[in-house]
């Protein structure tokens, strides 16, 4: 039997079929529309799918289900998309709609949900029944992986990590909190902090990275400037390494994951990120010994896929 996951974004709606073993043989992605209604959206999702089946040569027959990560809050049981800001979704059957399409079981759960997933089944944490998933974006999203399911709390709407506050009265945060981790450790916030020290300092090697237009800072541009030695550079990373760093060992100290897997752009830095925030958990830790491992995301953009089509396997 094979599954089709979906990975359902503001920007596109990517879709795969998936093995047995979370192996992509197949996939397609269509721009989602957003501003349309969402039965149209859903409505593409299906027709989506079923070309995916024709495409693959497949018959519906050989499909076991359909899995669907969006943003925002599901209700997993009853496949309904309770609210997403970036969909504009607010109690949304996906579930009823799409199987007035196709005719196959449907299964729903937080995007970030299904990344960890993804990653858990043939990715970065295959080895471990337990492993947590961070992804640092606008802000910080993350999936709990606990004995090989997603952990997303009684109402489902676990996990939102990044709204872990490691500062007291710290920056204000879009949640209505101050001091939450992704206003410290998001790309956002990497990007805001590399703008406010290169306005301090326009003999920065990132002020000339950019030709002078601080728009253009991106969150690889202070990485590239600490390439050159840039000092201003070096205090912003490592600012923001020792922030993401005291948030994520209170991953550790919670859950004493297998692994945590950090996907999300700024994990494209690989080890120059990924040593340092090591070094720091080792120190920090409780009990003084990080045995959890610290690694990259490996499936990319096709962790949201993979973990989506798995939503279905075993139940």
């Amino acid at each position: 039997m094979c599954y089709i996951g979906v990975d359902l974004g503001g920007t596109n709606i990517a879709a795969g079929l998936v093995s047995e073993d979370g192996k992509i043989l197949y996939k397609k992605s269509i721009p989602t529309g957003k501003e349309r209604e969402n039965e149209y959206i859903i409505k593409d999702i299906a027709l989506l799918c079923k070309d995916i089946i024709e495409k693959s040569e497949k018959n519906i027959k050989d499909i076991k289900s359909i899995g669907i990560g969006s943003p925002g809050q599901p209700d997993v049981a009853n496949g309904i998309i309770l609210y997403s800001c970036n969909l504009g979704f607010r109690n949304v059957n996906i579930k009823k709609e799409m199987n007035k399409y196709i005719d196959l079981p449907i299964f729903i759960d937080n995007d970030a949900n299904c990344a960890a997933l993804g990653e858990s089944v043939s990715g970065a944490a295959a080895k471990f029944s337990d492993s947590v998933t961070v992804t640092i974006g606008t802000g910080i999203g993350g999936g709990i992986i606990i004995n090989n399911k997603i952990f997303g709390g009684t109402y489902f709407g676990g996990a939102e990590i990044g709204h872990m506050v490691i500062k007291t009265g710290g920056r204000k945060c879009q949640c209505g909190r101050n001091g939450c981790w992704e206003t410290y450790s998001s790309a956002t916030a990497l990007i805001n902090d590399t703008k406010q020290a290169a306005e301090k300092n326009n003999e920065s090697a990132i002020y000339r990275l950019v030709n002078g237009d601080l728009s253009k800072i991106t969150a690889k541009t202070p990485f590239d400037a600490l390439l050159e030695g840039d000092e201003t550079a070096k205090k912003v990373i490592d600012e923001y390494i020792i922030n993401f760093a005291e948030g994520l060992t209170n991953i550790i100290n919670i859950f004493q994951p297998g692994a945590v897997v950090i996907g999300g752009g700024v994990s494209a830095q690989g080890e120059k990120l990924l040593a340092p925030i090591r070094k720091i958990a080792s120190k920090i830790v409780y009990g003084g010994e990080l045995k959890t491992l610290i690694v990259q995301a490996s499936l990319g953009n096709d962790a949201g896929i993979v973990g989506a089509a798995m939503l279905g396997k075993g139940v």
